[in-house]
């Protein structure tokens, strides 16, 4: 039978920013929070759904992501999977005030008026009513209206937290310094190759909390066989995903590890019981390259591409 639970209000709060790490023990794992600029507390590692399309698996993987112990859960509109989602909430015995639920806002829906109604309706799929955070998905066409709805729904106590995904520093910079709310969390592609570390400067220098999607590159370069990485596991007695994921950690990054393996889903949340040297840590520095995995958001055809989807 499905729960359902009611909405906690949002206390409005702008530019006050805090740095802060507690322990709290969910269901035989340590999990650390990070607090935001506005004191929510947003877990410091995340289970994301991206490229899950099917319903069920999806449904499934969020369920067992919880049941294992997981509370940030990150999906979007552009997945396409927000109502499985939504399912797997209402099927958990976990209360809500205990998850921490992202959606972002795509493109298509930008502009004041289509970002807010957008989020509303989302809302309606997932069967919640509130987000914990509501993110903009890209930098591109109309993100200032947009924000400014997410502003508004935030002040309605609907969103606890707003922030934007994949603004690199100029863009970031740029909302920041036009805004009377500075985005809680700036989501980003962030792993060993690409490293982002002029983004975690500028983030920090704002209050915004880094969050990493793709931590593990999709497997691309050779990242779980690298033999820098498998070596700095061996030490630890850990996999090379979880060697990347404390390495985020350590940095104040949350990162969204995604798989629909339940032995992988715990394996993922096994880092709290150890810890990288510095060395180890500067190891680590020395396999940046700089770039993406994928694409670059500077690149014009990258823009064109992006604005081009139909999601």
């Amino acid at each position: 039978m499905r729960k359902k639970h009611s909405r906690m209000q949002n206390q409005y709060c702008t530019f006050s920013y805090f740095y802060l790490k507690i322990k709290v023990r969910k269901e035989g794992n340590t999990m650390e929070y990070q607090t935001l600029n506005n004191g929510l507390k947003m877990p410091i590692v995340g289970f994301g759904v991206f490229r899950v399309p099917d319903k069920k698996e999806c449904e499934e993987s969020v369920y067992q992501a919880i049941k294992a112990g997981y509370r940030l859960i990150d999906t979007a509109q552009s997945y396409g999977n927000e109502e499985a989602v939504g399912k797997a909430i209402q099927e958990t015995s976990v209360p809500r005030d205990e998850l921490f639920i992202t959606t972002k806002v795509w493109i298509s829906n930008y502009g004041y008026e289509k970002a807010k109604a957008s989020v509303e309706e989302s809302l309606k799929k997932m069967q919640l009513d509130y987000f914990d955070l509501v993110l903009l998905h890209q930098p591109f066409k109309d993100y200032h209206g947009a924000y400014r709805a997410l502003i508004d729904l935030y002040k309605e106590g609907k969103i606890k937290a707003i922030g934007v995904s994949n603004f690199y520093p100029d863009r970031l910079v740029d909302l920041a310094l036009d805004t009377e709310v500075v985005p809680a969390v700036n989501q980003v592609e962030v792993n060993p190759f690409h490293q982002q570390d002029t983004a975690l400067i500028y983030n920090t220098k704002y209050g915004v909390q880094l969050e990493a999607w793709a931590p593990f590159a999709e497997g691309k370069n050779g990242i779980f066989t690298n033999e820098t990485l498998v070596e700095i596991g061996n030490k630890y007695n850990k996999s090379v995903g979880q060697v990347i994921l404390r390495w985020l950690v350590q940095r104040g990054i949350v990162p969204l590890a995604k798989t629909v393996r339940k032995e992988r889903m715990q394996e993922n949340l096994n880092i709290f019981d150890f810890e990288l040297s510095e060395e180890d840590m500067q190891t680590i520095t020395s396999l940046n390259k700089d770039t993406s995995s994928f694409f670059s958001h500077y690149d014009p055809a990258t823009v064109e591409m992006i604005c081009g989807l139909k999601r």
